[in-house]
């Protein structure tokens, strides 16, 4: 059989062969992003590395430049590794531009909404009034789409005038070295605003998972019960959380365990996700664990802050076990 060749051609990455159709966009040039925390500049600098343009907003300027002094050094990381060059970071960073001003966005082909998760009340709600913000700046051909898993994304975008280029697109974390995107059609998204947001993941170089509306998805519900399993299992004396965290590393091939990998993604998210998901089903392998909310409550988030589960040098490494 012969195989199937899509040409860079059909992405259009330059403005002389842009052209909107009746069914959306035939192509992506620049991209916009509200938020730009850890998930906000991985979608950043994929789509830099990728050669499109991306402006974000943020809260205030002191945001926007510790954002930036972030990303920097996270190329530097990858400089260090040699994974790049320091042509290729100046490049990447020559590309994002970050604003208070959501006029910012006006000529974009998709913004992807990427702000940090609150209590599932505040979240619908915070994010209505960003994509009403997004919808009054923004071409009728733009797509708007949420990085959000545990929210549905016809709740968030049923109050716009055009609901149906509003998508789903959830990166898993951390974003550049994840190998997929889940993509979520809400009940207004149009066919035409799937394909397109499916054609702007392959040209990022990602897989797309195609997934029904449900909260959670697939990555959510799968990775937060195994987490919170694993906190029972530790107040239970059952294992050590080293011992428990190697199970599952060395016997089922994951590249982290479970407490390694709360850490990695954020105690706060975690039990964000988790809270959002028992309100939705009412399941008490959504309720978060005792400990993961001690760790929260005192500000022990994971890698970010230093200390999670476990504790963590300035570059990010595993030191040691934060738990008696």
């Amino acid at each position: 059989m012969e195989e199937k060749v899509e040409h860079i051609n059909h992405y259009a990455l330059n403005k002389d062969n842009f052209k909107a159709s009746s069914n959306g966009h035939s192509s992506f040039n620049k991209v916009g992003i509200v938020g730009f925390g850890y998930v906000g500049q991985s979608i950043g600098r994929m789509a830099s590395t990728h050669g499109l343009e991306v402006s974000f907003v943020e809260v205030s300027q002191h945001r926007i430049d510790q954002t930036m002094q972030m990303l920097s050094k996270e190329l530097d990381q990858l400089i260090e590794r040699w994974g790049m060059t320091n042509s290729d970071k100046r490049a990447i960073l020559s590309r994002i531009h970050g604003s208070t001003d959501y006029n910012v966005l006006s000529n974009s082909d998709i913004v992807l909404e990427a702000v940090k998760n609150k209590t599932r009340e505040d979240s619908v709600e915070m994010r209505k009034t960003i994509f009403k913000k997004i919808e009054n700046i923004v071409s009728a051909e733009c797509i708007i789409a949420t990085n959000t898993s545990t929210l549905l994304i016809t709740e968030i975008s049923a109050d716009l005038k055009n609901p149906e280029r509003c998508v789903s697109f959830h990166f898993l974390s951390p974003a550049p070295e994840a190998r997929i995107v889940e993509v979520v059609k809400g009940l207004y998204t149009s066919d035409g605003a799937y394909q397109d947001v499916c054609k702007f993941a392959r040209l990022l170089d990602k897989r797309v998972i195609s997934v029904n509306e449900s909260p959670g998805i697939i990555s959510t519900r799968l990775v937060v019960p195994l987490i919170n399993e694993a906190c029972e299992i530790l107040m239970e004396g059952v294992g050590s959380m080293e011992d428990i965290d190697a199970t599952m590393r060395m016997g089922f091939g994951l590249p982290l365990g479970p407490f390694a990998m709360a850490d990695k993604l954020g105690l706060d998210k975690v039990s964000s996700w988790l809270d959002n998901l028992y309100k939705e089903f009412g399941d008490v392998k959504y309720k978060t664990s005792p400990l993961l909310k001690k760790l929260v409550r005192a500000n022990q988030l994971g890698r970010n802050t230093g200390k999670g589960f476990y504790e963590y040098d300035e570059e990010g490494n595993m030191i040691k076990s934060t738990l008696p």
